[in-house]
């Protein structure tokens, strides 16, 4: 029988929740603790798991007992929560996006490869069966064409429009598109990223300064050749459309993650199986076997350096370049 792998989770919102839905599946994990700054929210979540609550992570770290930890916090409180768990030894797990800026998600990039510890990102789009289809589909036919889409509302969390507290809706919402562009088609080397502009105010997105940009479009260049845009907005009162569209030579491919639909006629449905995969993937690599982790951190850490390469171009007005 398989050892019981031991894990902690840092946060206990929606995406933890799910995290934990998941692990609890497994019949070689067990969720040792749940830590969250709101006592109450740790509590009501640790409470489904018969698991112990914390107050913070120290306290859940300090406990001991942990094989692994999943990072489950908003953007802005990334940073804290990785180094301490890496200085415990401890496999981490961690929550798109990395962290509010690159000088943060580059250290513990670094630390991680010092320490040579297992880790994962939760970019599970990478893990849709519908991208294999894709790939297949798109042997031998690079692609010229990407159109990325999030088009959607406003998350019903306090802290999302800020973008001190967010990074804004590209870095927050719209690196799973961009994490599938890298994946399909390569990486990017120019991005330019224009924001709505209200021309009563000038402020971005019609929006009261201090707010995120509600509305962005973007040009892509990549180095395989191709050209790209993508579009995002959080103004409208429902999910609209989010996805990537990719042209290649006799082909057109839609993907969403739900499903795939093929020169416009045929739909190939995903098999809903994504979210279980990439945490499989996370354990197996913890318990030491073959392990189909597909975003490491490190990896994740350039599809974050491109987040934040379209955010800034978007803030200051003009083109970045990036390697590609």
């Amino acid at each position: 029988m398989s050892p019981i792998t031991r894990i902690g989770i840092i946060g206990a919102g929606n995406v933890a929740a799910r995290h934990a839905d998941v692990l609890s599946g497994f019949a070689d994990v067990t969720i040792a603790g749940i830590a969250d700054t709101d006592p109450l929210r740790a509590k009501a979540l640790a409470s489904r798991y018969d698991c112990p609550a914390y107050g913070g992570h120290a306290a859940l770290l300090e406990a001991g007992g942990l094989d692994a930890v999943y990072v489950c916090v908003p953007p802005f409180a990334h940073g804290n929560p990785e180094f301490d768990a890496l200085s415990c030894d401890l496999p981490i797990f961690v929550e798109k996006p990395l962290s509010l800026d690159l000088a943060t998600a580059e250290a513990v990039a670094a630390e991680l490869d010092r320490r040579g510890l297992p880790s994962a990102v939760g970019h599970h789009w990478r893990y849709l069966d519908i991208v294999e289809r894709a790939r297949e589909l798109l042997a031998g036919r690079p692609v010229r064409l990407a159109l990325g889409h999030w088009l959607d509302k406003v998350p019903p969390v306090g802290w999302w429009l800020d973008p001190g507290r967010s990074g804004g809706q590209i870095v927050e919402q719209a690196v799973h598109v961009l994490d599938l562009a890298r994946v399909l088609v390569g990486e990017a080397t120019m991005v330019h990223a224009v924001p709505a502009e209200d021309q009563a105010d000038g402020q971005s997105g019609g929006q009261v300064d201090g707010q995120v940009d509600r509305a962005t479009a973007a040009v892509l260049r990549f180095a395989g050749g191709a050209t790209g845009l993508l579009a995002t907005t959080s103004l409208l009162r429902h999910k609209h459309r989010v996805g990537l569209e990719v042209h290649a030579e006799g082909i057109a491919l839609d993907l969403s993650e739900n499903g795939l639909m093929v020169d416009g006629e045929t739909h190939v449905q995903d098999d809903g199986q994504a979210k279980t995969r990439v945490d499989r993937a996370f354990v197996d690599a913890v318990q030491g076997r073959e392990a189909d982790v597909r975003a490491p951190y490190r990896e994740a850490l350039r599809t974050h350096r491109l987040a934040l390469a379209l955010a800034r171009s978007a803030k200051e007005r003009r083109p970045v370049m990036l390697d590609g």
